[in-house]
């Protein structure tokens, strides 16, 4: 049995990181809004976060699958923490500007895919198979109590006490995050037993395993959808809350994005017991309708009406079911996923499922500035109502029972 300090390590990974980002994606559209009132401007820095999944994901996936992944998870927090020293220097230099904002959050994006893909791919490695769940549990908590409950109001309180000494408090935490890697014991490199062959090769293992089963394609379709809820969401939320309708103050924006990670860490609690109560079917809808809530509640508020508890409140119900949906489908790719391909499956189907946030998050600008926030919002609260047929079509009770049973390694 592999040491149980793997499992704790990995959490207190999760809670650093997860805590510097949170604060990095509170302060660079923060920063944006202090050089410009456009809501397509702003929404810019969510879309270079985001497009590197749809850009470099099939690539890194596939050096996920021939390197050691700590190795990859190590320097994906080096290239952050760099990224924190240079605009950390452009700050208290007074030379800060959008085009070096645009370029952080992008690179902060390449960042986060490589070590998210990799995360994602070192579990089975790191702890036993028998552990999967409850250590996906555990972080998927971890992610949402720290990157948005606890993370989101430290990150609006960090920023209001001053840009600088926000970003040089994220890059200390980064440098923990890197150390507490070290400390992982195992063999985290790919034995897959297999001639290695060109990257354009490797790259169509991993789509067509993704495409041939049914079950795990159309979860991937699903999530596109939902992820570009969220996406869109959270590309106009800080001018729509700071500078728009809500009229927030920074410290204020902070805590309203709280709600979100409140409700994935009630949704970490849940997961277990909905699954035994109703089903990891019924667990998982959940997600469709918190996505369904997120956007379609500030479409539907009053112009005038300058209240955040509507949209915390929503926030929150997406949050649980955006757990329940995390936790439930990371253990059936665990199951269903043989090892040597983790690291390819997981950039593919995270490239259909979130290769198109940026995407959303550009259309959801451009309608948020040329036709009004309402509208924004409402065009993806219509697109999420499409997901409910095909969801209860595809992802039955039997389909799960399958995808539980170990894929043949």
């Amino acid at each position: 049995m592999m040491p149980r300090r793997n499992e704790w390590i990995l959490i207190a990974f999760t809670i650093f990181t997860n805590l510097a980002d949170a604060v990095t994606k509170i302060a660079l559209p923060l920063l944006a809004v202090r050089l410009t009132d456009s809501p397509a401007l702003v929404a810019a820095v969510a879309v270079l976060i985001t497009l590197p999944w749809l850009t470099t994901a099939l690539h890194i996936g596939v050096f996920v699958d021939r390197l050691n992944r700590r190795t990859l998870m190590i320097c994906a927090e080096i290239t952050r923490i760099a990224a924190m020293a240079v605009l950390l220097g452009a700050v208290l230099t007074d030379v800060v500007n959008l085009p070096l904002i645009y370029v952080i959050a992008f690179g902060l994006g390449v960042a986060e895919v490589t070590a998210l893909t990799s995360a994602a791919s070192i579990v089975p490695s790191a702890v036993p198979r028998s552990r999967w769940q409850t250590v996906t549990a555990r972080v998927t908590a971890m992610e949402y109590l720290c990157n948005g409950f606890l993370g989101a109001p430290l990150g609006g309180f960090l920023v209001a006490a001053g840009f600088a000494f926000a970003l040089g408090a994220t890059g200390v935490v980064y440098v923990l995050g890197a150390v507490l890697l070290l400390l992982l014991v195992g063999n985290f490199s790919v034995n897959s037993g297999q001639e290695r062959r060109s990257v354009s090769v490797e790259i169509k293992d991993g789509l067509r395993f993704l495409w041939r089963t049914r079950l795990l394609r159309t979860m991937a379709l699903l999530i596109a959808v939902m992820a570009g809820c969220w996406s869109a969401w959270l590309a106009i939320i800080p001018a729509y809350a700071v500078s728009g309708p809500l009229g927030l103050s920074e410290r204020q924006f902070g805590l309203l994005m709280t709600a979100l990670g409140a409700g994935g860490v009630v949704g970490a609690i849940l997961t277990g017991p909905i699954n035994r109560l109703l089903g990891r079917r019924w667990s998982m809808f959940a997600d469709i309708i918190g996505s369904f809530l997120l956007v379609a509640v500030p479409a539907a508020m009053p112009a005038a009406s300058s209240s955040a508890v509507p949209i915390a409140a929503a926030a929150f119900v997406a949050g649980v079911g955006g757990t329940m949906w995390t936790v439930n489908s990371r253990v059936i790719i665990q199951s269903s996923v043989p090892d040597h391909l983790l690291g390819r499956f997981n950039a593919a189907s995270r490239l259909v499922g979130w290769g198109l946030t940026p995407v959303a998050a550009l259309i959801a600008g451009v309608l948020a500035q040329s036709v009004g926030y309402r509208f924004a919002f409402g065009v993806f609260a219509v697109v999420c109502v499409c997901l409910v047929i095909p969801y209860l079509r595809v992802v039955t009770d039997s389909a799960l029972r399958v995808a539980d049973q170990p894929e043949t390694q």
